[in-house]
C-alpha cells in the first residue's frame, strides 16, 4: 500500500461522538484526513441493525469522497459493507486466514510489543498500527502505553513496512510520532471532541 495513506487516520464509532458521526466525517474528510476506520466497539457501541445502517451511510461518505474505508476488526461487514480493508488486533480473527479469504483487501495489525511482533505474520499484512503511543481513554482495553523509541527501532528493522502510531496522539505531540518514525498518525477523540476539526487535522 502507499504509506501517505496512513499519514492521517481517523478511527470513529457512535461511541465516540457527541453529534452525528456522520456530520464529524465529512468535516474530517473535508479537513485532509487520508483514511478511514469504522470502529463501532466499546461501551454504548450500536449493535446489529443499527450498527450496519450507521456503517453503510459512513461507507457511502468515504466513496464520494475517495477516502479508503476501513472496518475494524467485524468480518461479517466486509462484504456487506464492500470495505477497503480490515484492521485486526492480536485476540481477532488470524491476519493469515484474513488474507486467505480477502486477497485484494488492505489489512492492519496492531502491535503492542515485541512479543507481539515476533507472533505477527507481517508478509500478509498491508501495515501495521503501533501503540498506544501516549496514554489513551478512547478505549477501555488499551494497553500500557510504550513511547516512541520502540516505534523507531520498527521502522529501522522494518523500513518497508508502513506504520501508523496510535494512542493518546494530538496536535500537540503528533509531529513527535512522524518524526520518530511512523508513516502515519491515528486519532479518535483528537477529531471526534475538537471544536474546530479544520484546524486539528491541519496541525496533525
Amino acid at each position: 500500500m502507499n504509506p501517505d495513506l496512513l499519514r492521517k487516520y481517523f478511527i470513529m464509532g457512535s461511541q465516540n461522538c457527541q453529534r452525528k458521526p456522520e456530520d464529524i466525517l465529512v468535516e474530517a474528510i473535508e479537513a485532509g484526513i487520508t483514511i478511514f476506520q469504522f470502529r463501532e466497539k466499546g461501551p454504548g457501541s450500536l449493535k446489529d441493525e443499527a450498527k450496519l445502517n450507521l456503517g453503510k451511510k459512513l461507507r457511502q461518505i468515504c466513496a464520494t469522497n475517495n477516502i479508503p474505508f476501513i472496518i475494524n476488526d467485524d468480518s461479517d461487514l466486509v462484504d456487506v459493507l464492500e470495505v477497503d480493508g480490515i484492521h485486526v488486533g492480536q485476540s481477532d480473527q488470524s491476519v493469515e486466514l484474513l488474507r486467505k479469504k480477502h486477497p485484494d483487501l488492505l489489512i492492519g495489525l496492531s502491535i503492542s510489543t515485541e512479543t507481539e511482533l515476533k507472533q505477527s505474520n507481517l508478509d500478509v499484512v498491508d501495515y501495521i498500527g503501533v501503540g498506544p503511543i501516549y496514554p489513551t481513554r478512547s478505549k477501555v482495553d488499551a494497553k500500557k502505553a510504550i513511547g516512541t523509541e520502540w516505534l523507531t527501532k520498527l521502522k529501522n528493522d522494518y523500513p518497508d513496512l508502513p506504520i501508523v502510531g496510535i494512542g493518546g496522539i494530538t496536535e500537540d505531540n503528533a509531529q513527535k510520532v512522524i518524526d520518530a518514525g511512523a508513516d502515519g498518525v491515528s486519532v479518535i477523540s483528537a477529531i471526534t471532541q475538537s471544536d474546530n476539526i479544520k484546524n486539528t487535522v491541519n496541525n496533525l
